[in-house]
């Protein structure tokens, strides 16, 4: 009697698009504006002049209309007017220079960091020793752990089903609590200081001054900090808005906020271990630290790493110097340039699709992925919205005679899919993905910044650098603080 398996097939998976709907026939508001704008320039003429007056105002009205129609870069120029004007206000404000100031004291519980980051307190709990980030503008608590996995791409494709199935989960009742502003997963490349080879050594290893022990000795220091290694941490930001009467409950403020916040803790870390991801321990405030010190300042990891009660300063371990330019960052020892995930794989992919971008090996980068949990009944409203001006768009396409675009019939084949799986019980989380690549020097950031971007290609996704915010973006895509752009 003989008996035949089945070979598992690993299942596919599928973005939704990046919808362009705009409010009026795909146009913005800046865009309709603009063309109305340019319509009443020519209807004046006309009714003033006729067509003389339709030629010598040509330049003016033909001016908005290209404003509003012609695309640079993947927007549209209206579209690059609030970058442009933001920009050139910082730098007239010259806030795009940081320079610390050794001497100033700074107030208890701040952190060390340029820019709107200023305004961040450090809570330190007391019950499980974590640090605690506290962001009194977007009123949220972040905290963060790391976490240790396999190399995805290595498992057989049940194992990766099945493992997949199970962050799904931990995805899923982050969503079912109503109370989770967003979850961060930052996965970063960093110099390996060599002190795991070298404690293998001493653990292992036999230092009898031997010619082999000799050479095993010497070729270790010279090996060690040549590498990397990767690291995964995964913040976990709570509404307090949301908490607001959970918070209460607790005893009201940042001691209220700070209980409320270790029921989600517990919560995912729960999950976490239903999804067999290691459990590395949640950051304390020496942590955080040497991740902000090793973010601005990479070529101190190693070191700071071999010295472990070094830069564990949460007051101290922010940047000495920021410059920012238009598409690039400088902090004291590298260059930076963020990368958008403007697209994801528009077909049916695998989910180890992100491997080429994870696994590239030569360059200091960071990939954070940002889940931003919608609750069902927003979602609900959200996707009845979106469907109504969708069928508005196409009935209006029909009526003046215009073609019907793929394009928008694929994002209403996307929104109706939505629309079934939140009727089945599923949550909508919307992900936001960032890129941040630091090298010492310029021209070897835009070789760095190449590398990624070839890499994106094969992982069939379309990145897009990010102008006229380079700081705020690097604090989102470098730093596991779960901040927004």
């Amino acid at each position: 009697m003989s008996s035949t398996s089945t070979p598992f097939e690993l299942q596919t998976i599928q973005f939704s698009r990046l919808t362009r709907r705009g409010v009026l026939l795909g146009l913005s508001i800046s865009q309709l504006i603009v063309l109305a704008c340019a319509l009443l320039i020519v209807v004046t003429a006309l009714y003033t002049s006729g067509g003389a007056g339709l030629a010598w105002s040509s330049p003016a009205w033909l001016t908005l209309a290209a404003i509003a129609w012609v695309p640079v870069s993947g927007r549209k120029l209206i579209e690059w007017a609030p970058i442009i004007t933001r920009w050139l206000m910082r730098t007239r404000a010259k806030q795009t220079r940081y320079r610390r100031r050794m001497i100033r004291p700074r107030p208890a519980g701040t952190l060390a960091l340029p820019g709107d980051l200023a305004a961040l307190r450090e809570w330190h709990d007391p019950e499980t020793g974590t640090a605690m980030i506290h962001d009194p503008h977007a009123q949220t608590l972040t905290v963060m752990l790391r976490v240790q996995h396999p190399a995805f791409v290595l498992l057989d494709p049940a194992e990766q089903q099945r493992r997949v199935t199970g962050w799904g989960r931990v995805l899923a009742a982050a969503c079912r609590s109503g109370r989770i502003a967003r979850i961060q997963v930052m996965e970063r490349t960093l110099p390996d200081s060599g002190s795991g080879l070298a404690e293998w050594w001493r653990q292992h290893g036999t230092d009898d001054d031997s010619w082999a022990a000799t050479t095993y000795r010497e070729l270790i220091e010279r090996a060690g900090p040549a590498g990397e290694r990767h690291q995964t941490t995964i913040s976990l930001a709570l509404d307090m808005r949301a908490a607001t009467r959970q918070i209460r409950s607790a005893g009201g403020g940042m001691a209220g906020a700070a209980a409320v916040l270790r029921q989600e803790m517990q919560s995912l870390q729960t999950a976490l271990r239903s999804a067999e991801l290691a459990f590395a321990g949640w950051l304390t405030p020496g942590d955080v630290a040497l991740i902000l010190r090793t973010a601005y300042d990479p070529a101190a990891g190693p070191a700071l790493e071999r010295h472990g009660a070094l830069g564990r300063d949460l007051a101290t371990a922010g940047p000495v110097a920021v410059n920012e330019a238009w598409d690039r960052l400088r902090s004291d020892s590298a260059h930076h340039a963020v990368l958008w995930i403007s697209e994801w794989p528009r077909a049916q992919t695998f989910p180890g699709f992100l491997a080429p971008l994870v696994l590239t090996g030569g360059v200091l980068r960071s990939l954070s992925l940002y889940y931003l949990p919608v609750r069902a009944d927003q979602a609900a409203r959200d996707l009845r919205k979106k469907k109504t001006e969708m069928i508005a768009d196409a009935a209006q396409r029909r009526k003046i005679g215009q073609v019907e675009d793929t394009q928008a019939s694929a994002e209403f084949q996307d929104v109706l899919q939505q629309e079934s799986e939140l009727t089945a019980g599923h949550s909508i989380l919307r992900v936001v993905g960032l890129v941040s690549i630091s090298a010492p020097t310029p021209g070897e950031l835009d070789a760095a910044v190449a590398q990624i971007e070839q890499a994106a290609i094969q992982s069939s996704c379309e990145t897009r650098r990010l102008v006229g915010q380079q700081a705020q973006a690097f604090t989102a895509a470098a730093l596991p603080l779960c901040r927004t752009i």
